[in-house]
């Protein structure tokens, strides 16, 4: 009876930790990126167009950026000033909550080729300058550089930079690694299509293009979300998201981690595998929870011994 209320529960919190988001499906296609602030609106970017557009959680649209060249879009944790980089155009951008822009800083005037720019705050960037290979400490508001370090790495494939508490972390599709100002490496470790930096207090993670890594200082990266079959994944401070055939998910932090915490790993693995397996039998998906389908799957279940 113990291991049957183990695989009920994690069934039914599985269940109800997802919900399908109500945004249309013709607006997850061709989609090149997806970020979700902590207020639950959605970011969606095309690079069909060069499009940046703001919906909130009903899907209904509250903002639309049109450019000529592509941007990245660094965060959107801060939705009064969403700042954006062009690498094209040697410029970035910040973006209000309504996706005007409300400044522009343009590096060419005063820069080589900046490869990469972050932005620490409301007045300081951090940027990757090519040309000179050093990293540069630029307070845009009265055009001032405050500090220069000797960087001469391979910026090669390069996605995104992080500067935080005297660490430089730079990102590529296929690695992390972590510098002191020194330009002496911290740690390396291999990455599957990595794509951008996301910072929680002390916590640094990264997002791939189908799973979110967790750095454990000079240690190790620890997966936190992963799903193999996901096109976009991205994560707030209260859930995670991802755009899988089309659609968009959500799964809530805390009912996943209470998943983790109630349950046997050995028997969350058994389940997890015939989950994925009813999953792909389209008459058997719902986005309810459906208590015959739950007895019929722990039958299966139990077939295998558990």
């Amino acid at each position: 009876m113990k291991v049957l209320h183990l695989i009920l529960l994690f069934i039914f919190c599985t269940f109800s930790a997802q919900k399908t988001l109500p945004l249309d499906t013709l607006k997850l296609k061709e989609v090149r990126d997806m970020l979700a602030d902590d207020y639950g609106n959605l970011y969606i970017y095309r690079n069909k167009d060069f499009s940046f557009t703001k919906y909130d959680s009903l899907g209904r649209q509250i903002g639309k950026l049109m450019v000529t060249v592509p941007f990245k879009i660094q965060t959107v944790q801060n939705p009064l000033s969403v700042p954006l980089f062009s690498e094209n155009a040697q410029e970035m951008k910040f973006v209000d909550h309504n996706m005007n822009e409300i400044q522009r800083v343009d590096f060419r005037q005063k820069f080589g080729f900046i490869k990469m720019a972050y932005a620490e705050d409301l007045q300081q960037l951090w940027l990757l300058d090519d040309s000179t290979k050093r990293l540069i400490q630029y307070n845009f508001r009265n055009e001032t550089i405050i500090n220069s370090y000797p960087f001469d790495g391979s910026f090669e494939d390069l996605t995104d930079l992080l500067v935080f508490e005297n660490k430089v972390y730079i990102l590529t599709k296929k690695q992390i690694r972590v510098y002191n100002f020194k330009f002496e490496k911290l740690f390396e470790s291999p990455i599957e299509n990595g794509k951008r930096f996301r910072r929680e207090n002390e916590f640094v993670l990264v997002i791939t293009g189908n799973s979110i890594l967790k750095y454990i200082p000079e240690k190790e990266m620890v997966k936190v979300f992963a799903d193999p079959d996901a096109q976009i994944v991205d994560k707030n401070t209260l859930a995670y998201f991802e755009i899988k055939a089309n659609k968009l998910y959500l799964y809530d932090l805390e009912k996943t981690k209470e998943v983790k915490q109630q349950t046997d790993p050995e028997i969350i693995e058994k389940v997890q595998e015939k989950t994925e397996d009813s999953k792909q039998e389209p008459a058997k998906k719902s986005e309810g929870f459906d208590m015959l389908n739950l007895f019929e799957e722990i039958g299966e279940i139990q077939k295998l011994g558990v």
